[in-house]
């Protein structure tokens, strides 16, 4: 079976779900087209998640997927923080910004009871997850609405896991792939792939589809993931460029640029590994030092120096992320850039 089948789509694309970079505009613009848009949630709050399902229903009725992160919500840790803002004093110091000024706690909230509440009003057609998948007593509210569950698997450990739990499909979330990595059962990054070693190890182990992301940016990569056993691809960042995209003007220009042929993974931003655009933050203090606090602490002091670097047209301390194939990426609507990638299933 390929996702199609699976999500009653005429393409078997995934728009990948990219906060910061989007909203409902490019998710319906997808779906309309035929592939699956996705609305990223891991930045909203409960009204802000009503509000954006109420507004993609007003521009398609196809289905669409909704994404959840389902991280642990970390204890402060005063010492660790201490050690992060002596890190960054040099930066906040050049952006004037008081340390004593920077808000403390999470940036970013797991799927709760709150969210679930708002997803059973709205019946989205699919439910995906990053960093595994919430409780059981969750997970099981997202399975009586009838959505399929999706999650990202980074290793075969991870994927045998997801199917232990019984979700409907697994993404194969190679390194190549840009922002957070979906790793949940370790830590390490040296147990992160490629998409095309570890598509065909999850396609030939488990029972369940195995749709392939990381690296996939144009019609050639869609029939490679084909060929490897992939039931459908997940693109993220070829729809960066698109005309229904929120990327911000800095985050373009950096993709179009020779900056975009550096990417690494990178803690600085959030707190757990993210491929993005090399930039001067990482150049001076490395990807991933130890001093960052665990994930979303980091991304307060960083959302202090972003408010005042970016309005001056500086990226210093901004995440743009982007894969490692940012060949794709077009300034085109994203309904052609979904099609043209379908034409790699068809050959």
């Amino acid at each position: 079976m390929d996702i199609r089948d699976l999500f009653h789509i005429t393409l078997p694309v995934i728009q990948a779900p990219m906060a910061g970079s989007q909203n409902h505009q490019l998710a319906a613009a997808v779906s309309e087209a035929g592939g699956l848009g996705s609305i990223p949630a891991g930045m909203l709050n409960a009204e802000t998640l009503d509000a954006e399902l109420t507004a993609i229903a007003a521009l398609t009725g196809k289905p669409y997927n909704l994404n959840f992160f389902c991280h642990l919500t970390p204890t402060e840790d005063a010492t660790r923080n201490q050690a992060w803002l002596a890190l960054l004093e040099p930066y906040l110091h050049e952006q004037g910004i008081d340390a004593g000024s920077i808000p403390t706690g999470a940036t970013r909230k797991p799927f709760d009871a709150a969210m679930a509440e708002v997803l059973e009003r709205h019946r989205p057609a699919v439910v995906s997850f990053h960093f595994g998948l919430p409780e059981p007593e969750l997970l099981q509210r997202v399975k009586a609405t009838g959505a399929k569950i999706l999650s990202s698997a980074t290793t075969l450990e991870e994927g045998r896991w997801l199917q232990a739990q019984g979700v409907d499909a697994v993404i194969a979330q190679g390194l190549e792939a840009g922002g957070h990595r979906g790793m949940f059962l370790s830590g390490d990054i040296d147990s992160q792939i490629g998409t095309f070693a570890l598509l065909p190890q999850l396609a030939g182990t488990l029972d369940v589809p195995v749709i392939a992301a990381g690296g996939i940016a144009d019609a050639a990569g869609v029939a490679a993931a084909k060929a490897l056993g992939a039931a459908g691809v997940q693109v993220g960042t070829a729809y960066l460029l698109c005309d229904e995209s929120r990327t911000s003007p800095l985050h373009r220009q950096a993709l179009q640029s020779s900056a975009a042929e550096h990417t690494v993974l990178t803690t600085l931003f959030s707190g757990r590994p993210a491929r993005g655009i090399v930039n001067r933050l990482m150049r001076e203090l490395g990807p991933r030092p130890g001093a960052v606090p665990a994930f979303p602490l980091a991304g307060n002091a960083i959302a202090s120096l972003r408010s005042k670097a970016e309005p001056a047209g500086i990226d210093h301390f901004s995440p743009l992320w982007a894969g490692q194939n940012v060949s794709g990426c077009q300034a085109i609507p994203a309904a052609q850039l979904t099609r043209a990638l379908a034409t790699g299933w068809q050959g």
